[in-house]
């Protein structure tokens, strides 16, 4: 089956059906008919001798064998059955449907010689007149009720299979969607990042080279997470502290920076680089227009369904802040908005608004969830804080030399 160019592949009725719960669906049908004819003839002809298992043999071999060769036939010709025509049915399906009632008769009447012989009905080939007609529609009936349930519950697994192969499409484009919005994020912060060095080269060469140290420690951090879609809240302010001890060089402290994290949300999953974009947003767009001190601060807030996150920044106010987005084209929380909206749907919010004293205020809700304890065994420890530690430089051979004399 073709989607959208791409092949998914459909497996039809005739892979999957397994031959014991087939026959013995058949063969419990057979039961049922035999207990009722049984308590039929007991109450209707209490004085008559009836066996019991003689019923129950002739009823079950007549079910058992319909069941063999729907069996066979579904198993060998299920595509061409299930897609057949009128045509087909009519000239193929008719007279296959007589020969094997017309089978299941003569077999029946062979090994149960008993339930139709009489003093009429001596030799075999009376016996079997009589039994098709007394039982050659009910065998026709068998054969095509058997064929509708079958093709029904082919049709019935097919679209089952299509409606699986849509939804697993709509998950690989959510998932590709929300990779290539991550991709457009990380150039977005390095072009923006590497500016500011360059920026500060020509002022400060020392706090330029420590601002390219961090850089560096942030982006193996970024490189080790992959394509990690969803990562807990402890690496990713991790990551968002290393971010604002690059700012705060670039601002020779002059920024005040408060965080406040719940310790229980730790392990609450969020979708990776959430913040980094709004952090960025709040000193691109708020705390370098001012001089003097400013703020920035990120706290977290949820209840048993709901985890809360919020971005204060000090600056120059909401409106003068939107005017210059829309002047430079600013991804960052649009492609925020975008991502929450792929992760959550509608139960993702994500709120601007302005306080007293030109305060902006970002604020993020989406629902709760942590991380499972194998993830969690899995994620970064102690160790792995070297990973973006930086690298202390070997000292030159000849000032060793003169410290070990």
């Amino acid at each position: 089956m073709a989607i959208d160019g791409k092949e998914y592949p459909v497996q039809t009725q005739t892979r999957k059906m397994r031959l014991i719960p087939f026959l013995g669906s058949f063969v419990a049908v057979g039961l049922l008919f035999a207990v009722q004819q049984w308590l039929g003839a007991r109450m209707w002809y209490p004085k008559a001798h009836v066996k019991l298992s003689l019923i129950i043999g002739a009823w079950e071999l007549q079910y058992f064998l319909w069941g063999v060769f729907c069996w066979v036939l579904w198993r060998r010709h299920g595509d061409k059955l299930r897609r057949a025509g009128w045509r087909y049915l009519a000239f193929v399906m008719v007279p296959l449907s007589v020969l094997m009632g017309l089978a299941v008769e003569m077999t029946l009447v062979a090994t149960f010689p008993q339930l139709t012989r009489s003093h009429e009905l001596r030799t075999y080939w009376q016996r079997l007149d009589y039994s098709l007609t007394e039982e050659f529609l009910e065998n026709i009936a068998i054969f095509w009720a058997a064929y509708a349930i079958l093709r029904g519950t082919g049709h019935y697994r097919e679209l089952r299979q299509r409606e699986r192969a849509m939804s697993e499409l709509a998950v690989e484009l959510a998932e590709a969607r929300m990779l290539a919005l991550r991709m457009q994020i990380n150039p977005h912060f390095l072009f923006n990042t590497m500016n500011s060095i360059s920026s500060l080269m020509y002022s400060d060469v020392h706090a330029a080279d420590r601002m390219m140290e961090q850089l560096s420690n942030m982006l193996r951090v970024s490189l080790a997470r992959g394509s990690k879609q969803m990562i807990t809240l402890r690496e990713e302010m991790e990551f968002i502290e290393m971010y604002l001890t690059l700012q705060d060089i670039r601002s020779s402290g002059r920024v005040r920076q408060e965080i406040d994290i719940e310790p229980r949300l730790h392990d609450a999953l969020v979708p990776a680089m959430l913040l980094q974009p709004i952090v960025e947003n709040a000193y691109v767009h708020g705390l370098s227009k001012i001089e003097g001190e400013g703020l920035i601060e990120i706290t977290t807030k949820a209840d048993a369904k709901e985890i809360q996150i919020f971005v204060r920044n000090s600056g120059v106010g909401l409106d003068a802040a939107e005017r210059e987005e829309k002047l430079g084209a600013g991804i960052g929380l649009s492609n925020v908005r975008s991502r929450l909206k792929l992760h959550f749907g509608d139960e993702a919010r994500l709120e601007i608004r302005e306080l007293a004293n030109y305060v902006v205020e970002v604020s993020l809700k989406f629902p709760l969830s942590f991380a499972a304890p194998s993830e969690l065994s899995s994620l970064p420890g102690e160790d792995s804080k070297v990973l973006y530690e930086p690298q202390q430089e070997a000292e030159p051979e000849p000032l060793r030399r003169a410290e070990a004399s």
